[in-house]
């Protein structure tokens, strides 16, 4: 566990950020590997249909990915006021939130799943394989959110390592099991789904268990485990605005597909190869946001201020380096990237005009993330979903329904990268505000100021 409380603030930030973007691009090219061996064997319809699934999986778990972002908050705060019985209470009713939680899920997405697809306008041609795809994912619910979980408590206690490890479990299980269920047994979208859900889970038991037996915080007694109002009630403060944040990005997920969908599979199957491209380029700044979160919720319950302030600033310029090199990447290198998807030349071109449009507002994305880990992590977690609102329902989706009428798939993408500008001018300006130094759950005593 790591104190951030002391010590250099941009080290500190780094050091914690590295193991969480090693973790990040094992789970993008956890992701990245079933859309590549779908494209290339199935072919660019399958693409088409794990592309089409991923946003409405995103949108029926959104809501509790929001509240496990709160427990990270919350632990983070407890912990660097050296409040461990409190870290204990937080982690067992987390814990036992997300066992309720996961069998919610998987029954609304069986039920609904066909029918969100159709909505959607989802072509024909892909209908059947993008159904099978998201029951399969729906079954196994149980696994993601449980790892999911784990890795935001121990996020919280300034552990970004362990989670790295549980995630290169399961992503070498995958890159194992992926050939062997499309190619050599020839199941198609299906077995990549069940890869998918077999390395959680085996990735998810591994991790409980090793947890279990290493620290004693994380020893439950299955006996004495229910929910506690006062914990349930602030995880939910915290959690609930960032729940509905998750939501509201996953459902503006869904309506952007419904506007690529107007224009074919193939358009689809591009947006999907240049989004496994994009989680790639967007995890370096991620994992800085993620790191910049708990770097501000241990400072904040600690009562330090400036360190705060010190850490954004080095945060921020480390983002400056990330978008020069990510400008580069998305303006001399795209095709090559979506070539690694499909053969398509249709497919290859769009997802290639994606690339090169966007490339050129990922540095107003990075700086939206920065400053919106020290809001986060403060808890006025109320802001940043607002925030989110803006720029996803009242820029991007009405400025992409617009767009793409007039002048086609490209005003899509444009019109993403001006919700980008958006959502970073109303970042930075409430950071620059302060208003989120007073928003801490834990007021710090005398002493630890």
């Amino acid at each position: 566990m790591r104190d951030l409380t002391k010590g250099s603030e941009g080290k500190h930030i780094l050091l914690f950020a590295i193991p969480m973007l090693l973790g990040n691009l094992f789970q993008a090219l956890y992701n990245t590997v079933d859309s590549i061996w779908v494209g290339q064997i199935v072919g660019s319809n399958g693409l088409a249909a794990v592309a089409v699934s991923f946003p409405i999986i995103f949108m029926l778990i959104s809501l509790v990915m929001g509240l496990t972002m709160g427990v990270t908050i919350i632990i983070s705060q407890y912990y660097g006021a050296k409040d461990m019985d409190n870290v204990k209470r937080t982690i067992d009713n987390t814990l036992l939130m997300l066992l309720v939680a996961s069998f919610v899920t998987t029954i609304i997405g069986l039920l609904l799943s066909k029918k969100i697809l159709i909505l959607i306008d989802t072509p024909d041609v892909i209908l059947h394989q993008a159904t099978v795809y998201l029951n399969i994912m729906f079954a196994g619910m149980i696994f993601m959110y449980g790892y999911n979980g784990l890795s935001a408590i121990l996020r919280g206690m300034g552990d970004s390592k362990t989670p790295l490890y549980f995630l290169i479990v399961a992503t070498v299980v995958n890159i194992i099991l992926d050939p062997i269920f499309i190619y050599v047994l020839k199941l198609g979208v299906a077995g990549a789904a069940y890869a998918t859900v077999i390395s959680q889970g085996i990735s998810f038991v591994m991790g409980f268990v090793y947890l279990y037996r290493k620290h004693d915080i994380f020893r439950l007694k299955f006996k004495d485990l229910r929910f506690d109002k006062g914990i349930m009630g602030l995880i939910f403060k915290i959690g609930f605005p960032m729940a509905i944040q998750q939501t509201l990005v996953s459902v503006a997920g869904v309506f952007l597909n419904a506007i690529i969908n107007r224009f074919g599979a193939d358009a689809m199957a591009a947006f999907g190869a240049a989004s496994r491209v994009e989680s790639f380029i967007f995890m370096p700044t991620m994992s800085i946001s993620m790191a910049v979160s708990s770097f501000t919720g241990q400072n904040l319950g600690a009562g330090k201020i400036d360190r705060v302030k010190r850490g954004f600033n080095a945060a921020m310029l480390m983002g400056v380096v990330l978008s020069l090199f990510t400008l580069f990447i998305t303006q001399v290198i795209p095709k090559y990237l979506i070539l690694l998807f499909t053969n398509n030349q249709t497919v290859v071109g769009l997802g290639v005009q994606y690339l090169k449009i966007l490339g050129l507002f990922y540095c107003a994305f990075t700086f939206m993330f920065v400053s919106n880990g020290v809001v986060r992590g403060s808890g006025d977690t109320l802001v940043a979903m607002i925030i989110t609102l803006v720029a996803l329902w009242f820029v991007r989706i009405p400025l992409a329904n617009m767009l793409s009428r007039r002048i086609g798939l490209v005003g899509v993408w444009y019109a993403i990268g001006i919700g980008f500008l958006v959502g970073m001018t109303l970042s930075l300006s409430y950071y620059f505000s302060g208003r989120w130094k007073n928003k801490a759950i834990v007021k710090p005593s005398l002493e630890e100021i």
